[in-house]
């Protein structure tokens, strides 16, 4: 508001003359009236009084026009800016934040909640100002035309300002929880529409329709609530518009018929009293609004004001290629009070290809967002080429990364946008056939219809899941980065699919430092070490070879996939003795 004060001025400026033109209005009528009680006082003939109430209202509908319009845009364009502001926020924040926040909530905060801060900022703040121009001038002008009738005139006023302060604190706490509540329901909406597939599949629409409507019930509820409450504030208003208007037609006509008072000057009186009608009912509708837009600026302030974990040490410099490799010593992190890794210790050697197995939650999709500065670290846990991770900044490092993550996720974009993300937007044709080719993909490409300009619809919906992976696949390799990260890349892919993915990689892990976290052990075969993961721990680490014949931890994953296939192929396990 700082910044649009000019707007806000001239808002201001404009509603001045605005309220000026108003307040020379029932003065015309006095003058007209006076006039035609007495003709020959050699004042404004009534048609003049007329002519010169018509030019008025004309400059005063003018004059409104640009008032609002500079006070109205400049609310339009803060909400422009918080829009901006809160995005470039989120953007930042990094993995912890949106573990313990849901996309319901904050698309809640991007939609209601800025909706308040603007009508707060726009409709509230040019009402306050005018209802400060209307009482200041036209108390003034009443003053002008008898102060005792003006002061028994204006007494209801401040009682109803009393009432209606108290009920106004009751409605931030009414609307902080309307707001609250909208937040959830959106929430479960967003969480609905996502997994419709799988409701579906299980029959469960009933039980989903019956959740989202207990939980519209309280949100209908605290809704109600809220407008009770600001149902007290309008006949509040008008008791005490009411008996001012009372006061006024009592003690006025008195003063008429007494001679005191001219009848010109009555309906002048009655007049400016009838202009604090309107900025007296919308000061209700003011102390609404700041309530509202103060419970919703508080909401879009939690954005606002979280920092990120992950954020780039002063005195940090940019790291242009490994050279050295990666390295961990006595590497420790945990999600709230759940030790996830227990202080591990290994050795990345540049160009060195390594797999990282073991149990399901022992560490090793965190040890893929660690090294990425996806989770914050410790200093002197990771280091990059000798340095601390934490002294390099997290943009050059992971520029240097192609990452394809556990739980793929597309654009809602074509084909080739998608491969092409990471890397400039302009790249030939050429350069996405050889990362769809690299990650077997090209074949699925040529059998879409558009090939690279097919659109994969919202989160890859038109693709099958070895589609969604292969193509995230080529999405990592397509801007040759020299360290990859892949997190259960093979998932979702047939065994066929899989060697012929597994070739192509292999050719192209050549010189560049790999890391592939998978469950499968097939996934391993181009690597040159396995680290295998227990309970937080490395629980043994070699070639494949070297753990399968130790027949320790490793071997027993081995056995058990082996187990597997075969009785998927129908074969006779006994028979084999190599993974």
């Amino acid at each position: 508001m700082r910044a649009l004060r000019w707007r806000y001025a001239g808002g201001a400026l404009f509603l001045l003359l605005t309220n000026g033109f108003a307040l020379l209005i029932p003065w015309f009528m006095k003058l007209a009236i006076e006039t035609l009680q007495q003709p020959l006082n050699g004042r404004l003939s009534p048609a003049a009084c007329a002519l010169i109430i018509v030019v008025l209202a004309a400059l005063h509908c003018v004059t409104r026009i640009f008032s609002r319009t500079l006070s109205l845009n400049a609310a339009r364009i803060i909400e422009f800016r918080i829009r901006n502001d809160l995005f470039q926020r989120l953007t930042r924040l990094d993995l912890s934040y949106f573990s313990s926040s849901r996309s319901g909530d904050i698309l809640s905060r991007f939609s209601n909640d800025l909706t308040n801060v603007r009508m707060l900022t726009g409709f509230g703040t040019m009402s306050a100002i005018n209802t400060v121009i209307v009482y200041c001038s036209t108390v003034t002008m009443m003053l002008r035309i008898h102060p005792w009738l003006t002061f028994w005139a204006i007494v209801p006023f401040p009682l109803m300002v009393l009432t209606v302060k108290k009920i106004s604190h009751r409605l931030f706490h009414r609307s902080l929880q309307a707001q609250e509540e909208l937040a959830h329901l959106s929430s479960q909406a967003e969480e609905t529409v996502s997994a419709v597939r799988l409701i579906k599949s299980y029959c469960r629409e009933e039980h989903f329709q019956a959740e989202f409507g207990k939980t519209a019930e309280r949100y209908l509820k605290h809704n109600l609530r809220l407008a009770r409450l600001r149902g007290l504030i309008i006949p509040v208003m008008a008791a005490a518009t009411g008996a001012g208007t009372l006061i006024v037609l009592f003690m006025g006509g008195r003063l008429v018929i007494a001679g005191t008072i001219t009848l010109g000057d009555f309906v002048a009186f009655s007049g400016y009293l009838a202009m604090l009608v309107w900025p007296t009912a919308v000061l209700g509708w003011i102390l609404t609004l700041a309530q509202r837009g103060a419970a919703s600026m508080s909401r879009l302030g939690e954005i606002l004001g979280a920092e990120p974990a992950v954020t780039d040490h002063p005195e940090a410099e940019p790291v242009t290629a490994i050279l050295q490799g990666i390295e961990a010593r006595n590497l420790r992190f945990r999600y709230g009070d759940t030790d996830i890794l227990g202080g591990i210790s290994f050795t990345i050697k540049a160009g060195e290809t390594v797999g990282i197995t073991g149990e399901v939650g022992s560490g090793k999709t965190t040890i893929l967002r660690l090294i990425a500065r996806l989770l914050p670290v410790s200093a002197g846990m990771l280091f990059v080429d000798g340095r601390d991770i934490n002294t390099v900044t997290t943009a050059s490092l992971r520029g240097l990364i192609g990452y394809v993550p556990q739980e793929t996720f597309l654009f809602s974009r074509s084909v080739g946008d998608n491969i092409c993300y990471g890397v400039a937007e302009d790249q030939p044709k050429d350069v996405m056939e050889r990362a769809a080719a690299q990650a077997g993909f090209l074949e699925d490409v040529a059998a879409f219809p558009e090939k690279f300009e097919t659109r994969v619809g919202e989160k890859g919906i038109t693709l099958s899941g070895g589609q969604k992976q292969r193509l995230a696949i080529a999405r990592a390799v397509a801007g040759n980065p020299p360290l990859l990260l892949f997190d259960d890349p093979l998932s979702a892919v047939d065994a066929g699919r899989e060697e012929e993915i597994l070739n192509e990689l292999g050719k192209f892990y050549s010189g560049r430092t790999v890391l592939i976290v998978s469950q499968r052990v097939s996934a391993f075969r181009d690597c040159d070490r396995i680290i295998v993961l227990k309970s937080g721990q490395i629980a043994e680490q070699g070639s494949a070879a070297e753990l399968f014949h130790r027949g320790t931890l490793y071997a027993e994953i081995c056995r058990r996939q082996q187990i597997t296939r075969s009785l998927e192929n129908g074969e006779d396990y006994s028979q084999r003795s190599e993974p």
